[in-house]
């Protein structure tokens, strides 16, 4: 299940990562700086992602222990 989901993200060619207001702020910006933005948002969006989901399998492997 997580290479499924693994692969589609990384094979995905854009992906909306921003709020309204991103959204306004990086259509002034222009092409590239509003990639590099989207491209911040979604490295800033991985950390907790990662860190909830470290979590959740060492649980998981503790309760499957028991």
């Amino acid at each position: 299940m997580g290479c499924i989901v693994t692969f589609l993200l990384l094979n995905s060619r854009e992906t909306a990562a921003q709020c309204s207001v991103c959204t306004k702020t990086a259509q002034q910006l222009g092409e590239q700086p509003a990639k590099g933005m989207n491209s911040g948002i979604l490295y800033l969006a991985f950390a907790p992602f990662a860190i909830v989901g470290y979590i959740g399998y060492r649980w998981w492997k503790n309760n499957k222990a028991v």
